[in-house]
């Protein structure tokens, strides 16, 4: 079930994304996002938007914030949480650029990707949540990006946010066939630098990324 739930959410990006164009507006994006989930099995979840100029960096926002208008140029950031048939919750996050990405956000989203490494690293069998939090935000420091201070990987399973939490106030420690969501997540500079997936932990540490949706900024044309 978990499985089917990224898999759904890898077709609602890619239908999102596909319909990205100027003269629409943030919710249009996440509501093609909910449409294709919900035609696919999907009965709950949130679909967070935000579209930005090139440099003006913003975080994506729920449904009553997404009434900017998308234009040429534009970043678009997409979270979709959102449980799959069955009701087993995943999330997948990437962006989109109406036009060619800048390097300033190839390389964020690049260093997203050495982030959320660091972090699998770190998510095997018997090691302390709180551990793995003091750990990446020395990394985060070391590497001149900014400190973590929200809820940036946890479990998953019935609902869309579920222990263990990653942060310096949780007890328990990362055990075998959790499901964990990872999605380092900050500005630096003028870009949003951030990217999302779903690990199933096995014996070892994390499997592979259940999500099949690219590890790349979608650049439309």
């Amino acid at each position: 079930l978990i499985h089917r739930a990224a898999l759904m959410q890898d077709g609602a990006m890619r239908a999102a994304f596909a319909a990205v164009e100027p003269g629409l507006r943030d919710r249009d994006v996440a509501a093609i996002a909910q449409c294709y989930s919900q035609r696919h099995g999907s009965e709950n979840g949130i679909y967070l938007c935000a579209s930005m100029p090139p440099d003006q960096p913003a975080r994506f926002n729920q449904r009553h914030f997404q009434n900017r208008v998308i234009k040429e140029g534009d970043t678009v950031a997409l979270l979709v949480e959102d449980a799959g048939p069955g009701g087993m919750y995943a999330e997948l996050g990437r962006c989109c650029v109406v036009g060619k990405a800048s390097q300033e956000l190839k390389d964020e989203f690049a260093f997203a990707l050495d982030a959320r490494k660091f972090t699998l690293s770190l998510l095997r069998p018997g090691t302390p949540c709180k551990d793995v939090y003091a750990a990446y935000n020395d990394f985060m420091r070391r590497n001149g990006r900014p400190e973590e201070k929200r809820l940036y990987c946890h479990g998953q399973g019935y609902d869309l946010v579920e222990r263990p939490l990653i942060r310096d106030d949780e007890p328990m420690t990362i055990a075998k066939d959790m499901s964990i969501v990872v999605h380092p997540t900050y500005i630096r500079g003028q870009v949003l630098g951030w990217v999302c997936d779903n690990y199933l932990i096995e014996a070892g540490g994390p499997g592979e990324r259940l999500h099949r949706f690219p590890e790349v900024i979608t650049e439309l044309g």
